[in-house]
């Protein structure tokens, strides 16, 4: 009974939100193309197809959203795209690999995830100086600023390991295990906890960054479904912070997570592969990005389910969506 009383508060929460008009753009990176595909967030038209280096990732917004920075893994460096231009305007340094990144609430600093030499290059936006680069686990991947700024969160999918990287002094003051191919960390609205997928384990660590402890750690069964596809990946969550949307990669599916109970509410079935995802700005729709159908599905958060499917590139890896 809690738990329909949690979801039937969001999805009434969630139905006076999208009332409200936003005019947005989506932008989805493209690895095998090496472009960046641009859409209107509501018709979802193709506004433009951007040009970027090597195989691009990992994509952040800047704060004020005048730009879109691109991680080109294979050219190791960052591509910086004008949002009003829609062009790469500039690149910067990134260290060598970059996968994912996350910037610093005021826009100043990028954090980067150098996946094969093992490391986290920091970036200052405004000049493109390497502010420090700090050994971490082998492969990293995942990047998650706090939202107060002070702690970044590193994943290094071959040791297993969150790494907790004060954001003043430069270094990292805690490791802590978790399970197998660790792929995104995501912090919680509030700031009390950050979750951190693990892609072959199956399973999401919810860590309380004050302990350094895992206080929760839940996994997903789904009935039919080989449990070794059950790879979680990419996470949102409500505007409310109440549900957590988990992107499931080979299961081909968006799992939906009541955060107070760590219970799943539902599967939301999607195309192949479904990577990472984006919220829109007023909490009505998801944007899922699916790897191996080369498309993007939009999901009506109300109700929790596929409204629609739009063609991308080819294998589309980081969405981010520009209020």
């Amino acid at each position: 009974m809690a738990l329909r009383t949690t979801l039937a508060a969001t999805v009434a929460w969630l139905a006076v939100a999208s009332s409200t008009a936003w005019a947005t753009t989506v932008f989805v990176s493209n690895e095998k193309d090496n472009t960046v595909t641009v859409l209107d967030g509501d018709t979802l038209e193709v506004k433009k197809t951007i040009a970027t280096g090597q195989r691009p990732r990992g994509i952040r917004l800047t704060p004020d959203h005048k730009f879109l920075i691109v991680c080109i893994g294979d050219d190791n460096r960052l591509d910086v795209i004008d949002t009003e231009k829609l062009e790469v305007v500039r690149s910067l340094p990134s260290g060598p690999d970059p996968e994912l990144l996350d910037i610093s609430k005021d826009g100043a600093v990028i954090y980067v995830a150098n996946e094969d030499d093992a490391m986290v290059s920091i970036v200052r936006f405004s000049d493109g100086k390497t502010l420090a680069q700090l050994d971490v686990g082998i492969e990293p991947e995942g990047m998650g600023v706090s939202p107060d700024n002070k702690i970044t969160v590193a994943t290094s999918e071959a040791t297993s390991m969150a790494h907790f990287i004060d954001n003043t002094a430069h270094k990292v003051i805690a490791n802590v295990l978790v399970d197998t191919r660790p792929r995104v960390a995501e912090w919680t609205r509030d700031g009390k906890h950050v979750w951190v997928t693990s892609e072959i384990g199956g399973t999401v660590s919810v860590i309380n960054p004050n302990t350094f402890k895992i206080d929760k750690k839940f996994g997903f069964d789904i009935p039919g479904v080989d449990p070794d596809l059950i790879q979680p990946i990419g996470v949102q969550f409500s505007l409310d912070g109440k549900l957590a949307f988990v992107a499931l990669s080979h299961a081909n599916r968006v799992a939906v997570v009541d955060t107070a109970t760590y219970k799943v509410a539902r599967y939301i079935i999607l195309g192949q592969r479904p990577w990472h995802l984006a919220i829109h700005p007023d909490g009505s729709k998801l944007y899922v990005a699916n790897g191996l159908t080369n498309d993007m599905t939009i999901i009506d958060v109300a109700t929790q389910k596929p409204i629609k499917s739009v063609p991308v590139g080819r294998l589309p890896w980081g969405v981010a969506v520009m209020p």
